[in-house]
């Protein structure tokens, strides 16, 4: 079976790891602010911190902003559940805006009729790694006085041009508060697991760092409580540290990060492959009036995480793929429509049309750097043989 994601990981990447098991850092040690030092610099950001996962970045993030019981977020129907999820994780309200049927991302006409006055974030979601229209959302934001965090899970190595002409990667948080990846095996880059958070605020930055680590701070300079045995010239006994925020275990390790750092090496290398399989699917199948190919915009070079394409008789195609050893899929299950988000929420089916629609024909074919040319030849192939029967 050919999986729809996979890694590609090389023996130097391995070295790497290695390297790691036999020093003395597993975890909390120096290759972690050297992995968040070198994926801020790529993306063109201030500040990176790396956390357990992309999950794990999107609550802190939701935490950093103070958003809190009463407030509300509006995201995408059209992703992982952890997008809206982070919203819950602090008692906020989960919104919606519907999507664009072109490129499946959310649509900024669609956030505009969403805000109401408890409205304090916006969560665009690059799904596929396709971004969002980020100069419309930042300005909608402005005006609104809203914060935007980025999910770029399925977006690392993606760039975008604005109306002058100057170029943006995602990342860079140059129409955002912040931005999260994900390292997931199956994203462009893998850390095992792992996630990073990225943004230009110092404060946002320090936030983030204190509420993925327990809420601990060890820096002198920063507490509040020092203890009746600390001198007036604060010198402070090693074992001390303070408390000052509820935060979670949300942290990396360094067998992880040196992981990422290698992979890190070969990002532009498996944006290059991707967006060659990508463009062979689209070269290959656009004839087919029952296969509906993606698009990309003008002004954007994707990373392509997914190729997400439409599909008349979606799940007969996706049974005779599978019985043809082509692990296509389907992605996403509209938030809206999930058990929890209609008990808890009441959104039910036919709340956001166009997600819904995208949804009933989405098929998602393999799309990794380590797949062959033969191999795409046969899943386009066998994508051909279905329709011709």
């Amino acid at each position: 079976m050919i999986p729809y994601g996979h890694q590609h990981i090389n023996a130097e990447e391995i070295d790497a790891v290695v390297k790691i098991l036999k020093g003395d850092w597993l975890t909390q040690g120096p290759v972690i602010a050297e992995f968040e030092k070198n994926v801020a610099a790529y993306c063109g950001a201030r500040y990176a911190i790396a956390v357990s996962n992309g999950t794990a970045a999107l609550h802190v993030a939701a935490m950093a902003i103070g958003l809190k019981n009463g407030d509300e977020g509006i995201t995408s129907p059209n992703t992982f559940v952890a997008s809206a999820n982070c919203l819950v994780f602090r008692r906020a309200a989960p919104c919606f805006a519907d999507i664009d049927p072109i490129t499946y991302c959310i649509d900024p006409d669609e956030i505009k009729k969403a805000i109401t006055p408890r409205t304090r974030v916006i969560i665009p979601v690059h799904f596929a790694g396709h971004p969002c229209e980020m100069e419309a959302i930042w300005e909608i934001a402005l005006k609104k006085k809203l914060f935007v965090i980025e999910d770029a899970a399925h977006a690392i190595g993606t760039s975008w041009e604005d109306r002058k002409g100057v170029r943006h990667k995602v990342g860079s948080c140059s129409h955002s508060h912040l931005t999260i990846f994900s390292f997931h095996p199956v994203k462009t880059i893998t850390t095992g697991q792992g996630g990073m958070i990225l943004t230009n605020d110092e404060a946002l930055a320090d936030k983030c760092r204190l509420l993925c680590n327990h809420g601990i701070i060890r820096d002198p300079s920063n507490f509040v409580n020092p203890p009746s045995t600390v001198s007036h010239q604060r010198v402070y006994p090693p074992f001390y540290y303070e408390m000052q925020e509820l935060g979670y275990n949300y942290r990396i390790t360094d067998i992880q990060c040196a992981l990422g750092l290698a992979q890190l090496k070969r990002l532009d290398q498996f944006v290059i492959r991707r967006r060659e399989i990508w463009a062979y699917y689209n070269d290959a199948l656009e004839g087919i009036e029952a296969f509906q190919t993606p698009i990309e915009r003008k002004d954007t070079q994707s990373a392509w995480h997914l190729y997400a394409a439409q599909a008349d008789e979606r799940d007969e195609l996706l049974r005779f793929l599978h019985d043809n050893g082509v692990g296509a899929h389907a992605m996403y299950i509209p938030v809206h429509l999930q058990p929890y988000y209609q008990r808890h929420f009441g959104y039910q089916k036919g709340d956001f049309p166009h997600s819904e629609a995208y949804f009933r024909k989405s098929i998602i074919l393999p799309l990794y750097p380590s797949l062959t040319d033969a191999q795409v030849e046969y899943i386009t192939n066998q994508v051909k043989r279905y329709y011709q029967n």
